[in-house]
């Protein structure tokens, strides 16, 4: 595992920086905040799974090399405990903490998540909520402030981080895997999984902006 040198050069919107630092250890931390607390709305969830699954392919040329078991445990452990504390934090005043927050993106992020729960149910909510950034932060507090019932949440968000952090880790080793020299293309690969996971936001916006424009006729 890689040792944590050079702390301060860090860049936190950045996988391979992340991962480079902390290995294994900076997955779980940087899950935990953005699935838990609405401070880490910026993180780079989707990518640095990605990216951690590429860097534990045997033999990658990279830099930084990774274990497949310490990851998938990490990743795991970070999704699960962060939401299950936002959810807590959520049901203690979360209401109360995002209404002080002034961040724009945030608090569409919020009107979408509240859209996904009116919508779908608390359960498949939940679980969609998982692959659609700043949606995933800010469900579950907001899952805790609206008091969807404590088991349901537990479950679901459980199925949910479980699809979304083993799958994208086995996806990018898969890659890794199956393309020789893969770590080559790193950056271009991690962008596009950037712009994939910011598609179900782009398609909820474009939904709600014609709901919008339709109830105003």
């Amino acid at each position: 595992m890689p040792q944590p040198t050079g702390l301060l050069a860090v860049n936190l919107l950045d996988a391979s920086s992340l991962l480079g630092a902390f290995g294994a250890l900076g997955i779980a931390i940087v899950l935990f905040a953005e699935t838990g607390l609405l401070i880490g709305f910026f993180l780079p969830g989707d990518s640095l799974l990605f990216t951690a699954g590429l860097l534990c392919v045997p033999g990658a040329d990279g830099t930084v090399h990774l274990s497949l078991p310490q990851v998938l445990l990490a990743s795991v452990a970070g999704a699960l405990l962060g939401a299950q504390a936002g959810f807590l934090i959520g049901r203690r005043g979360g209401g109360a903490l995002l209404a002080r927050s002034h961040n724009k993106r945030l608090h569409e992020g919020a009107h979408r998540a509240e859209e996904l729960l009116n919508r779908y149910g608390h359960a498949k909510a939940v679980v969609l909520a998982r692959f659609i950034p700043v949606v995933r932060t800010v469900l579950n507090p907001l899952a805790g402030a609206l008091d969807v019932p404590t088991r349901t949440f537990t479950v679901w968000q459980t199925v949910g981080g479980l699809v979304w952090t083993v799958g994208l880790v086995m996806a990018g080793y898969a890659l890794g895997s199956s393309v020789p020299n893969v770590d080559r293309y790193l950056l271009p690969m991690v962008a596009l999984v950037v712009v994939l996971s910011l598609i179900p936001l782009a398609l909820e916006l474009l939904r709600s902006r014609r709901a919008a424009k339709a109830d105003n006729r």
